[in-house]
């Protein structure tokens, strides 16, 4: 019992600690005005490449940027093109993972085919290749994201489709004469919807990685805009002259990502103790 307890105290722990740090990267993709001290944009070459100060917090890039606003700036862009990713990735793999757990049996088989193929590679791999058909840019990378997401969304969609098809309060639902697409609205997809969106929390990670590593290869947002990856790339030839060009960003990156996978694993604890 003690064990129990034990382990519960440490998850409500870290979950009010990555809460305050999403709720700070929140606020600075919503309002960075109200964290920035500087404008991200603006250079200065008298300041090159100054360390840390009570002036620039993050010290200053190659271009005299303030490092810190920049980084405050840039959780718009890299949090977004994440969460974008997420959701249009959740929303088309339950649409597909749903419609394949009730069409015929070549289709499915057919679908769960091209699904299986697509999972055999990494997501930051089928990304990549995404973005060199579609060229680089902002908005392709969320687009690769979201296509290299899906597969996964549907997996889990399809299959928690199925068994809930079959459970006892949707049958008696279909006994009683009420039509399929209404029992499958009001009893299969709220529950269907639950699962995949503890996955989606998880998820959310992954698409900031992904997101701010094609931006770090050059293939998302262009100079000056202020985005984690991109940043972490201009400053990875700077690591020995000024490594806070590349650090604080690089921080940034891993707290959010952290900060999201442990809400979501502890959200999906949760749902396993109510499930069992």
């Amino acid at each position: 019992m003690n064990a129990v307890a034990t382990s519960r105290a440490r998850r409500t722990v870290a979950l009010s600690v990555a809460g305050a740090v999403l709720a700070v990267i929140a606020l600075a993709a919503v309002a960075p005005t109200l964290l920035a001290t500087h404008d991200p944009l603006l250079t200065d070459v008298r300041s090159t490449l100054q360390p840390p100060s009570a002036a620039h917090w993050f010290g200053t890039d190659q271009s005299g940027r303030d490092v810190y606003s920049r980084v405050v700036h840039g959780a718009g862009r890299s949090v977004g093109i994440g969460l974008l990713a997420t959701v249009l990735a959740l929303v088309i793999g339950v649409a597909a993972g749903s419609l394949s757990a009730v069409a015929p049996r070549l289709v499915d088989a057919a679908a769960m085919r091209v699904v299986d193929v697509l999972l055999a590679f990494p997501e930051f791999l089928v990304a990549l290749l995404v973005v060199a058909v579609l060229g680089p840019g902002a908005v392709n990378v969320a687009i690769a994201v979201t296509i290299a997401a899906v597969p996964v969304y549907v997996r889990l969609a399809r299959a928690q489709t199925r068994s809930r098809a079959v459970a006892e309060h949707v049958e008696a639902a279909r006994l009683i004469g009420v039509p399929a697409a209404a029992v499958h609205v009001r009893h299969v997809l709220p529950g269907v919807l639950g699962a995949v969106s503890v996955l989606a929390t998880i998820g959310i990670g992954t698409s900031i990685l992904a997101a701010a590593g094609l931006s770090f290869l050059g293939l998302g947002p262009t100079e000056p805009t202020p985005e984690w990856g991109l940043m972490l790339s201009a400053g990875r030839n700077l690591l020995l002259q000024a490594p806070w060009v590349a650090v604080f960003p690089g921080l940034a990156i891993t707290a959010t990502v952290v900060s999201v996978s442990v809400v979501g694993r502890v959200l999906r604890s949760r749902a396993e103790e109510r499930g069992a």
